[in-house]
This record gives C-alpha cells, sequence and structure tokens, in this order.
C-alpha cells in the first residue's frame, strides 16, 4: 500500500496551457479559421507533476493535444506515460481531459476558468482505512482510485500568471486515509505519526487547494526562463502538503521545443513520495534536472 504522490495537475501543466494559448493562438488565422488544432509528441528524461516524479526517475512520452476557438474556449486532452510501481494495478498510462474559456489581454490584465479531470486507467490501491490502537491491527482494507478532478480559476498581468486549483473529487489522487497514513506505516521508521494520522478518523482530501504562480521572460528571440512556484495544501492531510519550485528553459529550434527544467520540492512527510521499486526504497521527491524535447504539428 502506499499513497500516491501527490501532485500537478499533470492536469495542470495542461490546464496552465490555457493560460498562453487561448488568447494568442488564433492572432494569424482569424481571416481564415474560427478554431485551431493541434498535436504536440513530448520525449521527457522524466515525468514530473509538481516536481515529484510519475515516472519513477524513469524517461517518458507524452501526446497533448489541443483545440482552440477564437471566442476562448479551449479543450485539451494529454496522455502521459507514469510507473505502474507509483500507480498501482494500472496500464502506465495517465490521462487529462480538460476545457476552459479564457478572456481579456494577453499583454495586459487577463482571466480564465476551467474544469479537467485525470484518470489513470486501471489503477488503484488497497489499504487499510482504520487502525485499532488496542490490539494494534489494522482494520478491514479498502480500494481507492487515483483518479482526481479539478476547478481552476486564473488571473494574469502579461508574463505573470497565477491559478488556483481546487479539488472536487471525493479524493486527490487518492489521498485519503488508507492512502497517506497507510504510507506513513509502511515507510516511516517511527509509527508515531502514522497512528496520529489513523486516530483522526476516516477522511478523503476534497477540497485541497493548489497554488501556482509563473513568471515569463525572454532570454533571446527564440529562448524563454520560466520562474516557477507552487503550493499543495492537502485537505484533512497536513502532512501531505508542500511547496515545489521550477526554473526552465525553453529554446525554440530546427521547429522542435527543447526544455530544461531544474525542479525540486520541500516536502513534509518524505514517507509519501516512497516507492517500492524491486528490493529498494526510492524516493521521487528529490531535485532533478529533467530535459525534454517536443515537436508541434
Amino acid at each position: 500500500m502506499r499513497v500516491p504522490t501527490p501532485p500537478a495537475i499533470a492536469a495542470f501543466t495542461i490546464i496552465a496551457g490555457i493560460a498562453g494559448a487561448v488568447p494568442q493562438a488564433l492572432a494569424g488565422e482569424r481571416e481564415t479559421a474560427t478554431y485551431q488544432f493541434e498535436t504536440d509528441v513530448k520525449v521527457l528524461s522524466e515525468q514530473r507533476t509538481r516536481g515529484v516524479s510519475d515516472s519513477l526517475m524513469r524517461p517518458s512520452v507524452k501526446l497533448g493535444m489541443q483545440l482552440v476557438h477564437e471566442s476562448g474556449l479551449v479543450a485539451v486532452a494529454d496522455i502521459v506515460r507514469v510507473s505502474k510501481k507509483q500507480f498501482l494495478g494500472g496500464d502506465g498510462v495517465g490521462v487529462t481531459l480538460a476545457g476552459g474559456y479564457r478572456f481579456g489581454d494577453p499583454e495586459a490584465w487577463h482571466f480564465g476558468a476551467g474544469m479537467a479531470a485525470e484518470f489513470f486507467p486501471g489503477a488503484k490501491f488497497e489499504a487499510p482505512h482504520s487502525f485499532d490502537m488496542d490490539t494494534f491491527t489494522p482494520g478491514a482494507m479498502r480500494s481507492t482510485r487515483y483518479d482526481s478532478g479539478f476547478a481552476l480559476v486564473e488571473v494574469g498581468y502579461g508574463a505573470l500568471e497565477a491559478r488556483l486549483l481546487d479539488v472536487v473529487s471525493k479524493t486527490y489522487r487518492g489521498a485519503d486515509t488508507g492512502g497517506v497514513c497507510g504510507a506513513m506505516l509502511q515507510f516511516a521508521v517511527d509509527p508515531t505519526a502514522a497512528l496520529a494520522c489513523y486516530a483522526r478518523g476516516d477522511r478523503n482530501s476534497r477540497g485541497s487547494l493548489l497554488f501556482d504562480i509563473d513568471y515569463k521572460f525572454a532570454l533571446a528571440p527564440a529562448t524563454t526562463l520560466t520562474l516557477h512556484a507552487g503550493r499543495q495544501q492537502v485537505a484533512n492531510f497536513a502532512e501531505a502538503s508542500f511547496n515545489d519550485y521550477r526554473v526552465s528553459v525553453t529554446r525554440k529550434q530546427w521547429g522542435m521545443e527543447w526544455n530544461a527544467d531544474f525542479v525540486t520540492t520541500r516536502t513534509r512527510a518524505r514517507e509519501l513520495y516512497m516507492v517500492q521499486d524491486g528490493d529498494r526504497v526510492r524516493a521521487t521527491d528529490n531535485r532533478r534536472l529533467v530535459l525534454s524535447v517536443s515537436r508541434r504539428f
């Protein structure tokens, strides 16, 4: 049993795309079309969500599709390879579907709102959702899925953008009593914190809040630097809350987009980000340099 590594959205690496794409995507297309459809294929040295690995520090590949209407409406779909050891029992695939609306001036004040759902087909874990302190034995096992749903609001001014995501599903990537308390009990040397977690009763993580702020500026005509800071506030499980930071350099060259992202996190309970990989336990929240290349069609 283990708690899912709490994200980003992979969904809102996506919804963040609503931020920049909607007002500008049709700037040169308005005379000939009212909408634009794009496909993006990306190869990554590792798939990270909110600074935490989803691919167990292994390479990944992502397919993205985006439909943008000149009115400001946008629909997005992403399919990405994830680790079966992290998203237990699944097909090793993460799917995100998102839609939203954006309005305003991309060079000045602009706003947006959206909804998204993140799925991991077949993936679920089983863990006890209670613990008998008298007999020191776990309660009955119950299964939890990793699927999540989100609502988003966004405000920005020029290159500065801030987003607030609200988890509207029952759990946030499976973060409930069985997932959080169970992972702490499994990987922590001292069980005290895990038992205190169980003592709070059977809870879920609906209402969790994710905060993001990004600033982009041009280093050169085809090179962009992005600074990111995020906060994950998990409802009912303060030990699962953490901050993430990212510095990204993007270069457009030879018809492709080349990225170098340095990511790091500040987690409170590291055992929530531990994964059993064969005969060893691996941490998925370490700082990392992630390289990727993508091609848009």
